[in-house]
């Protein structure tokens, strides 16, 4: 090794050990922000994946792997629907562990009766997964309805495989439709975990939102402005006016 490579490669060696001791300091100082050794803690990543899963399950073939013309459908979303039981089961079961630990109200970790046994959090796990999935045949539902509207009230679409492949829009929308049924049935931190990943494509609708269908109408030529809020306190009939980013919206 020549004698310059070798001494940038020592002072490399020596800088990283610096960091690594000012980084491992930072985290003794400052624990606020740290959780190890905390194997309940539930894994944004893993809720990632079970997302992904969920809308594998609602556009096959536009999401997750290809679907072969000829598959046995019984088959691979039988097989789809296992896997996805199975993880959203054990991370189901790793956050209400995690609020448990930590002393968070949650209505599923209460005893079934008054001094009984405290929940059992696997068998609990299970039986909610479970009661969340039979609720996809209606997310779908909603879902096509959304995919059209958002079609016929674009007139520079020019087919509904545009919509769901490229409108951030309808991305957010069907996080909000799989994020709010566990909003529903009290499961803490997962539907925030969905509905705030789908802020990277620019739109926000939080878990505990209620979409009313036939009565929520964002009509053809609306513009809902950067950092527009629509929220409780706006009645239906009223209009929405574009706000500044940090101001208040008016009603007319």
């Amino acid at each position: 090794m020549p004698l310059e490579d070798g001494m940038m490669a020592k002072d490399r060696s020596q800088r990283l050990r610096r960091l690594t001791a000012a980084v491992v300091e930072n985290y003794r100082i400052l624990g606020g922000i740290n959780r190890l050794g905390e194997k309940d803690l539930p894994s944004q990543q893993a809720v990632v994946t079970i997302l992904e899963k969920l809308q594998a399950l609602l556009f096959p073939g536009y999401h997750g792997e290809p679907v072969p013309r000829d598959a046995d459908l019984d088959l691979l979303v039988g097989s789809r629907l296992d896997n996805l039981q199975r993880q959203l089961a054990r991370t189901m079961e790793r956050t209400l562990a995690f609020c448990r630990s930590q002393g968070h109200a949650c209505r599923h970790l209460e005893p079934r009766k008054e001094g009984g046994p405290p929940a059992d959090l696997r068998e609990t796990s299970r039986r909610l997964s479970l009661e969340y999935l039979e609720c996809l045949p209606r997310v779908r539902s909603l879902v096509d309805t959304d995919v059209q509207a958002a079609f016929e009230g674009d007139p520079a679409a020019t087919n509904t495989e545009e919509i769901i492949l490229c409108y951030p829009g309808v991305q957010a929308t069907t996080v909000h439709r799989l994020a709010h049924p566990l909003y529903r049935m009290g499961i803490p931190l997962l539907p925030r975990i969905m509905s705030e990943w789908a802020v990277h494509d620019g739109v926000t609708i939080y878990a505990n939102a209620t979409i009313l269908g036939g009565e929520t109408v964002i009509g053809k030529g609306a513009v809902v402005g950067g950092g527009t809020w629509i929220t409780s306190s706006v009645a239906p009939g009223q209009k929405v006016t574009s706000v500044t980013p940090g101001g208040d919206g008016g009603g007319a």
